[in-house]
């Protein structure tokens, strides 16, 4: 974002205004009204070359004493223009122009060219995971297939009951198809 014209108004003396010779931008900008002293009414108004590129959203503005306002100035992308800002306060009691210099702006380092090779897909990288079990699935599977049976065979034995052989054998079997899934794919 450009930094906003100053225009100090009421500094020295009643209707008094201080502004830059010049100002140069590349896009829209604000301008500052700061008042150092009784309210007032500021009156902006842009040349005809300026005004050909750029719109003040108001020409006639009421600054309050001893505040800031802020003016919005859009320009027009892509314009370049040299022109005038003429600043009146006191109903024409005092005036002072700003030379204003539109430009076209710098080419940044990080933009980014479109043209047509954009709209081509573009291969895409699949992440490998770095880590040793996601390399091996098959070494935390097959640890908690052992302590799974280890705990049926366990109970199985400890019970003497027919259906905890039949729940570990039917744990057993589950382990095998998982095996069998990681083998396969």
């Amino acid at each position: 974002m450009v930094d906003p014209l100053p225009v100090h108004v009421n500094r020295e003396e009643l209707h008094d205004i201080a502004v830059p010779t010049s100002f140069e931008t590349t896009g829209p900008f604000d301008i500052r009204l700061v008042n150092h002293g009784q309210p007032l009414h500021v009156h902006l108004h842009l040349d005809d070359d300026l005004s050909a590129v750029a719109e003040i959203e108001a020409t006639n503005h009421y600054v309050d004493g001893e505040t800031e306002r802020r003016v919005s100035v859009s320009v027009r992308d892509g314009a370049t223009v040299r022109g005038k800002l003429k600043v009146v306060s006191g109903y024409g009691a005092q005036t002072r122009y700003v030379d204003v210099i539109v430009t076209e702006p710098d080419e940044q380092e990080g933009s980014v060219r479109v043209d047509e090779s954009l709209a081509e897909p573009q291969p895409v990288e699949t992440e490998q995971p770095d880590s040793a079990l996601a390399q091996q699935p098959i070494v935390p599977v097959a640890a908690l297939a052992v302590g799974a049976l280890v705990v049926a065979a366990g109970i199985a034995f400890a019970v003497q009951a027919f259906v905890v052989g039949l729940g570990a054998l039917v744990v057993l079997a589950g382990v095998l198809v998982a095996m069998y899934v990681l083998f396969v794919e």
